[in-house]
């Protein structure tokens, strides 16, 4: 083990998680081993400014993205940086902040993989999409109410960033080592307000958790694995996670996937939470969630113990 930090990126559109995910391992890595980086605070202009030249954040023109490959380059190599802030409550540029990697560093946003100097920084990269009517009820619910636009305004604005999404956001797909997509099975009847399953794609990019020694028959109510073909033809394991499945099965292939980091401590039971951090419930906890969570710790711990080149 070195002094460098275990870096993991996580990429997506407006409203498929990302917070969600990194909030979960931070309460399990705990604060004081963990940092989490937000690179959409690296905007060059305020919400009303970016209105008036008709730029959506998706952009990189609306964005220092130069300035974010240089401070993911010293948070790889253990420096602190000195991070712009943009505040997504009023649309204004804020103060910047220290912020000084610890042994973890996990970094959300829209451009995390946008260009090589980027991809370099990180051990592991995670990619998420959402089935698209899920997506858009989130993130009207979202912006609604903690971000003070009106229903109209956000839809309008999905509309408009449709675009920057499909030429700037999913080109970073074909970069990631674990792509995550969370949707209803619609082959079951399953609409948005039913507990979302995952499909976990684990690219052969990275070494992977022996999930053959995990899933068997007494599982397949939660969990299966399948050999399925990516985006680019190339073959690709595919970990499909039900949704529906009973908690207390989906709690086994927890903890078999926790005893292979080899650890004493419990499993946290702060993963798959969907919101704040507090006393679970079925209605506020996703045990695919909390799958994929695992999944990435997994390789954190796995990097951040292993000495790198």
């Amino acid at each position: 083990m070195d002094g460098r930090p275990a870096m993991l990126a996580i990429v997506g559109d407006s409203a498929t998680g990302k917070t969600t995910l990194a909030r979960g391992l931070v309460d399990a890595l705990g604060a004081t081993r963990s940092t989490t980086i937000d690179v959409d605070n690296y905007h060059r202009h305020t919400r009303s400014e970016r209105a008036a030249q008709d730029l959506t954040p998706m952009n990189p023109a609306a964005n220092y993205l130069e300035v974010m490959d240089q401070h993911l380059q010293l948070l790889a190599l253990g420096q602190p940086i000195l991070q712009p802030v943009y505040d997504h409550a009023t649309g204004r540029l804020g103060r910047p902040r220290l912020i000084v990697p610890h042994e973890f560093v996990i970094v959300e946003g829209f451009h995390p993989l946008h260009s090589k100097v980027a991809r370099a920084c990180f051990d592991v990269t995670v990619y998420i999409e959402f089935q698209e009517a899920a997506r858009r009820m989130l993130k009207i619910r979202r912006d609604v109410h903690r971000r003070g636009y009106t229903e109209e305004q956000v839809v309008a604005q999905l509309d408009r960033r449709e675009r920057d999404a499909a030429a700037f956001i999913r080109p970073q797909r074909a970069h990631a080592d674990i792509v995550v997509r969370f949707a209803p099975i619609e082959e079951r009847g399953e609409g948005i307000s039913d507990p979302l399953s995952a499909t976990v794609l684990l690219r052969p990019t990275i070494p992977h958790p022996d999930l053959m020694a995990i899933v068997n028959p007494d599982h397949q109510k939660a969990i299966h694995l399948k050999l399925l073909r990516d985006e680019d033809g190339k073959p690709v394991d595919a970990l499909h996670v039900h949704g529906y499945a009973p908690a207390e099965v989906t709690r086994q292939v927890q903890e078999a996937i926790w005893a292979q980091l080899g650890t004493e401590r419990p499993l946290p039971d702060c993963l798959g939470q969907l919101g704040p951090a507090g006393a679970a419930s079925p209605e506020t906890r996703s045990e695919p969630l909390a799958v994929v969570q695992l999944l990435l710790l997994y390789h954190l711990v796995r990097f951040r113990n292993e000495p790198r080149t």
